[in-house]
């Protein structure tokens, strides 16, 4: 039987937008992966749908799988002839022992590559606005585990006298032996000093201080590991370059919980807000594009094509295409709930006549009223489990409607089993976001973050499970940023 591959893959320090395009192509590719506590919490979502996945959970003092056990599944799977990923934060290379985990492949002949990952020792401090190395402060920079069993092999003599910046990785616990040796071996306690704890993340933060003063001033701000010590001159430029921090929803944590094609417009604009953004794609889409096969020969008929979600838009378009049908049979006139409907109608050159201002379909309806006549027929493209209040509506002012259910929505998956854990706030936009949230981490569990409804049916199923919650002034996606900067941002 001929043996599988494995991919030793680094994803980074945390952050998704760090992750290399080779890393997201190996991923794409493993129908078997490993993956580590402290990986990013949208890694595993460009993982295909049927992949097995395997949590090791390491944690320091407390490790959920030992690393032979990993060895010893990492060659398994590959025997039965897996593509496996061995999914790591940072770089394999880096303090990760993935050349360990390497040579256990060799010894059993089976085929391995390499992805690099982004280190933390140069990223989280870039993102507390601290260079590494900066011309006439620092030539070079250095790099030490601070994590060990017993005491740290170090030679503390030739360290302390290195002209370049220091770096040690996953040392908060031993910050007190790390100072006292540097000192010891004639470090000024003026040195500055930097303790940056889950750098890259939404609850990064940076305690500057120097070597005199920098343990008391931790212990203030109580951080927890992981953390980068950083002692060096360039230390005193992050009050200058600190970038990150300064952004507005910078601090927060916020769960999408859409389709993965949906989540993304609303997740780079938050990103670029400064928010960390955890994809919990709560529902996903089961086409039913065959249901239009009736009606696709009518299209001229109707006079008018209503569409209330992103989804029917796309799906309605590729059926078109499929079935080389020319748009310009189509006469109606065409409406849609929210700028994502209408702007997925622009992106098939459709520009829509009647848009409801808000992501209701009252509002819809109000905006079509005044237009719809008796005998005018209406196409309704849809979900299964959508509302009838469209249609009911406008077959009570005398329209022949032909409602079509081209796709239906199920629950989706979370992936990562942690990755609900660090989310400060959660965001819906249906009740069957929520309700589907609801089997995949628990109401309790909801019931911890802060709530954001899009408008007030989604906000009534959250009502009615007992949880508080906020509803945006705008149903839609500009509505929900405006609420978001309005209640937590730090500008």
């Amino acid at each position: 039987m001929e043996f599988g591959k494995v991919f030793l893959i680094g994803t980074g320090p945390g952050d998704e937008e760090l992750l290399t395009m080779k890393a997201i192509k190996a991923l794409e590719k493993c129908t078997a992966v490993l993956y580590d506590r402290l990986i990013g919490g949208n890694v595993l979502k460009y993982l295909n749908e049927n992949c097995e996945i395997y949590y090791c959970g390491k944690e320091p003092g407390c490790h959920y799988k030992t690393q032979e056990e990993i060895n010893k599944t990492m060659i398994q799977l590959a025997k039965k002839g897996h593509v496996v990923g061995r999914v790591k934060g940072g770089d394999p290379y880096v303090f990760g022992r993935g050349g360990e985990e390497a040579l256990s492949l060799i010894e059993e002949d089976i085929s391995f590559e390499v992805v690099p990952g982004i280190t933390s020792a140069i990223a989280v401090p870039s993102y507390a606005g601290i260079p590494v190395t900066h011309r006439g402060i620092s030539q070079s920079f250095h790099v030490f585990t601070a994590m060990a069993k017993d005491k740290l092999d170090i030679d503390w003599n030739a360290v302390s006298r290195l002209k370049g910046t220091l770096i040690f990785l996953m040392g908060l616990n031993n910050l007190e032996i790390i100072i006292n040796n540097l000192t010891k071996e004639g470090m000024k306690e003026s040195t500055p000093c930097a303790v940056i704890m889950k750098g890259t993340t939404s609850k990064q933060k940076s305690v500057i201080g120097n070597l005199s003063d920098i343990l008391e001033k931790v212990c203030e701000a109580k951080l927890v590991s992981p953390c980068i010590i950083m002692v060096g001159s360039v230390v005193e430029l992050s009050e200058n370059l600190n970038w990150r921090e300064k952004k507005p929803l910078f601090g927060k944590n916020i769960c999408i919980t859409r389709t993965k094609e949906q989540s993304k417009s609303i997740g780079e604009k938050l990103k670029g807000l400064g928010a960390d953004i955890t994809e919990i794609n709560a529902i996903k889409i089961e086409e039913q594009k065959f249901n239009l096969e009736p009606y696709i020969d009518r299209l001229y008929e109707y006079d008018y094509l209503i569409f209330t979600s992103v989804n029917a838009v796309n799906l309605f378009f590729t059926y078109l295409k499929e079935k080389h049908i020319d748009i310009r049979n189509i006469k109606g006139k065409f409406a849609s709930i929210g700028k994502g409907s209408y702007n997925a109608l622009l992106d098939n050159c459709i520009v829509a006549e009647i848009l409801a201002d808000q992501f209701i379909a009252e509002d819809l309806v109000d905006k079509l009223k005044p237009l719809v006549k008796k005998g005018d027929k209406v196409l309704i493209p849809c979900s299964l489990k959508s509302r009838d209040y469209i249609d009911k509506n406008l077959s009570e002012l005398g329209a022949e409607v032909d409602k079509v259910h081209i796709y239906d929505v199920s629950k989706g998956d979370n992936k990562n089993i942690n990755s609900f854990e660090n989310v400060d706030i959660v965001i819906f936009t249906s009740p069957s976001t929520f309700n589907n949230m609801i089997d995949l981490v628990g109401l309790s569990e909801i019931n911890k973050k802060n709530i954001i409804a899009i408008g007030p049916i989604t906000e009534k199923a959250i009502v009615e499970k007992g949880l508080n919650c906020i509803s945006c002034d705008e149903y839609s996606e500009e509505g929900i940023i405006k609420k978001l900067l309005q209640l937590w941002g730090n500008n």
